[in-house]
């Protein structure tokens, strides 16, 4: 596309990329700065650009979802049954991508680290623990309905979309007022003055359209079962809507068992489930969801140094995949739970905006300090190292730090991340490939192994080399479709390696290896298959960097 600057007729040329219109947007701009023409009120011109930007996203989210679901990445769950809303099922391809996020994370933490060990708690557990953790009393998002629509949502994130509105189109000053607000009523538990915000700022239901609201009320998000066999006199017990509580009650079992010194960290893998007053935006928030947690054990006055660290420490883990820095940012709570000191998120820039991926928290003693009340059992901790005075540290409850990231938070960023349209195209012809630019050890297949025909014993050799590699890396055999089909097909869902056998490697025993990346094609000798993919797609390579 071209763009022209009436003020002084010069051109503009600029070239659009599939995957986004930032740099498109920037470099106007600039170029609009260098020329004297951006006035202090932004111009038509600033409105457009950011429109196609938004609509370009838009685009990439959509794209994201339908290709989630054609390739066998994403369901929705008890979809024959016209689906059930907010949960999703992980197709086989999924599952395998999920699996390899799931192992990153346990190799970076668990494996890594000599201090810290991983754990599975149970999903049910006695409900005194809910109680003592604050989530039977406190565990709440403000609600509002919509009179007409009888639509029900968040106040909160009804608020932070126009936020976004108000940035969109320019009134910066508007969004950090209403920014302002909404953080002071949200930690003043005010759910009148978020009523009264909604109301000020002319926000409407976007199904009725209409401004009918009723007051903001509390909502507690934990799902609620019964336990027993019989529905009378059973138990009520919840879903957990947090793995954490899991590791506390285990602080003492583990501690003990293993002969852990302080500092020292509990890491959990495990499904959560919260009653969410409005799911959306696919993947990103749902009812039932998985969590990678760890909770760091510290002495008292060292919480805010360790804090630090971690901070540190898992932006690094995330930006070991490849991810260009300027797509992650920190964001420092001013609400913090009731059990923080200290919180930060590490935020992502989805297409629909920076949304937190991973969250920090500096819990203080506050959940063993807990249990310790609740369950009447000492949850101390005795230490025997020696302070700068010489004597022992002694008994204390341990101060804790939290890494919590959402599993299925991380797979939707991955996808995002990776989806891309290549254009191919050549004077002579048009053409493109569907990419997903997946991290080689976070692929779901490593390598796709292709007989050139189906006849003259060339199956029989692929075959052969595909049982010689699947001991060691995930691999598909396929013989359907012209070759360069099978290879768009593995350029889709990330497959790393293509490995073709043909005639020659009946005389020699070599093959041609195909790379994704960059579509180049080499002939190497059977045996160093394993080295060369290997060597990508190792743990070691990644988690040398994280």
């Amino acid at each position: 596309m071209t763009m022209i600057a009436k003020d002084c007729r010069k051109v503009l040329p600029i070239r659009m990329r599939d995957k986004g219109l930032s740099e498109l947007i920037c470099t106007a701009v600039d170029f609009r700065k260098t020329l004297n023409l951006i006035p202090l009120n932004p111009p038509p011109f600033y409105y457009l650009c950011h429109t196609m930007a938004q609509k370009n996203n838009d685009e990439l989210f959509k794209n994201v979802i339908s290709h989630a679901k054609e390739y066998g990445f994403v369901f929705q769950s008890s979809e024959i049954y016209d689906g059930l809303s907010a949960v999703y099922d992980y197709g086989q391809l999924g599952a395998e991508l999920k699996n390899n996020i799931k192992t990153y994370w346990w190799k970076a933490m668990v494996q890594m680290h000599e201090n810290i060990v991983g754990i599975d708690s149970a999903i049910f557990m006695h409900p005194k623990i809910w109680k003592a953790s604050g989530h039977v009393d406190g565990f709440n998002d403000p609600m509002i309905d919509n009179k007409d629509s009888k639509k029900r949502y968040r106040a909160d994130q009804l608020l932070e979309d126009k936020i976004a509105k108000y940035e969109k189109d320019g009134k910066t000053e508007k969004a950090a007022k209403l920014q302002t607000d909404m953080d002071d009523a949200l930690k003043a538990e005010d759910l009148p003055r978020l009523k009264a915000l909604i109301e000020e700022h002319e926000i409407a239901c976007p199904v009725s359209g209409t401004k009918n609201w009723t007051d903001v009320r509390q909502f507690n998000l934990m799902f609620s079962t019964q336990f027993g066999a019989m529905a009378d006199g059973s138990e009520v017990v919840y879903l957990r809507p947090e793995t954490a509580q899991g590791i506390f009650v285990n602080f003492l079992n583990v501690q003990k068992t293993g002969r852990m010194k302080i500092p020292f960290g509990i890491a959990q893998i495990g499904k959560a489930f919260r009653n969410e007053v409005i799911a959306r935006q696919f993947i990103m928030r749902m009812r039932e969801f998985e969590q990678m947690e760890m909770q760091f054990f510290v002495r008292p006055g060292e919480d805010k140094k360790w804090f630090e660290y971690w901070k540190e420490a898992r932006l690094k883990w995330h930006k070991a995949l490849g991810t260009p820095a300027e797509k992650y940012r920190y964001h420092d709570h001013v609400k913090l739970a009731h059990y923080a000191n200290a919180a930060t998120d590490i935020e992502f820039e989805f297409p629909f905006g920076f949304k937190e991926v991973e969250g920090i928290h500096s819990r203080t003693d506050f959940d063993l300090s807990q249990h310790q009340e609740f369950s009447g059992k000492k949850m101390q901790y005795f230490d025997a190292e020696l302070d700068e005075n010489g004597k022992p540290y002694g008994n204390y409850v341990p101060y804790v730090i939290e890494t919590s990231i959402g599993l299925d938070r991380m797979f939707l960023l991955t996808m995002i991340n990776a989806l891309e349209e290549e254009d191919l195209s050549t004077p002579e012809k048009q053409d493109s490939r569907t990419l997903l630019r997946l991290h080689p050890a976070l692929a779901p297949i490593k390598a796709a192994i292709f007989p050139l025909t189906k006849k003259d014993g060339l199956p029989e050799k692929a075959r052969e080399v595909m049982d010689a590699l699947k001991f060691d890396f995930n691999c598909i055999y396929e013989e359907k479709d012209a070759i360069g089909k099978r290879y768009r097909r593995q350029d889709a869902v990330g497959t790393p390696f293509c490995i073709t056998v043909d005639h020659q490697t009946l005389e020699d025993n070599t093959v041609t290896i195909r790379h994704r990346d960059t579509m180049e094609q080499q002939r190497i000798e059977i045996k160093d298959l394993h080295w060369t993919i290997e060597s990508k797609v190792s743990w070691r390579s990644l988690l040398s960097q994280s």
